[in-house]
């Protein structure tokens, strides 16, 4: 009997990631007994350390754990400001279109860091999203990531409106961001060209 459930939990960590799905919930359920966010552009906030298996061969945080820090943060941030269940109770999803992030120092093993999250702006597709890794050293800006959160199935516009009960007021897109969509939808145009899409939707 040993041997079988052994076999199973090796067979289960090998083919799926558990960790990311345990910590995933964790996040959320966690979430559920804090302090709703009331202001859907309220600053988000949660502590990270770095620990032995964030690390790579350089010592530091690698760059990929990043990334995956930032979904857990989406995923507490989502669940207090209420976009979570909103866009379930619209049968909308959410899914990642870009992000893009930029690395100014690393962070090292045992650094204590803030990683603070908050919707910046959106249009009529996507919420567009900033997260700082914020070292508690000294208060460094570590790490910072643009995050292009597509809505599937409705828009940001019908969620916000669900949510807060009134039409909410886009807030101007910041320049460096601005910079940000330009290039993606020009990387799009170029894409559709070069695959002839552009030609097929004549």
């Amino acid at each position: 009997m040993f041997m079988w459930i052994l076999s199973g939990l090796l067979l289960l960590f090998g083919s799926l990631d558990v960790w990311y799905f345990l910590r995933g919930l964790l996040m959320i359920v966690t979430s559920i007994f804090q302090t709703p966010l009331k202001d859907i552009t309220a600053e988000h906030v949660i502590e990270g350390k770095v620990l032995p298996h964030d690390i790579d061969y350089m010592g530091h945080m690698n760059n990929a754990r990043y990334l995956r820090e930032c979904d857990f943060a989406r995923f507490s941030y989502y669940t207090r400001n209420g976009l979570f269940m909103a866009s379930r109770a619209l049968k909308a999803t959410m899914v990642v279109g870009a992000s893009t992030i930029r690395y100014r120092r690393s962070l090292a093993l045992g650094e204590a860091f803030e990683l603070r999250s908050r919707i910046v702006t959106w249009d009529e597709k996507s919420f567009f999203l900033e997260q700082r890794f914020v070292s508690k050293k000294d208060g460094f800006l570590s790490a910072v990531m643009f995050c292009r959160q597509n809505v599937v199935h409705s828009s940001p516009e019908k969620i916000l409106e669900h949510l807060c009960k009134r039409k909410v007021e886009c807030p101007e897109v910041p320049e460096d961001l601005q910079h940000w969509i330009n290039f993606i939808s020009a990387n799009s145009q170029a894409l559709r060209a070069e695959s002839g899409l552009d030609e097929k939707t004549k």
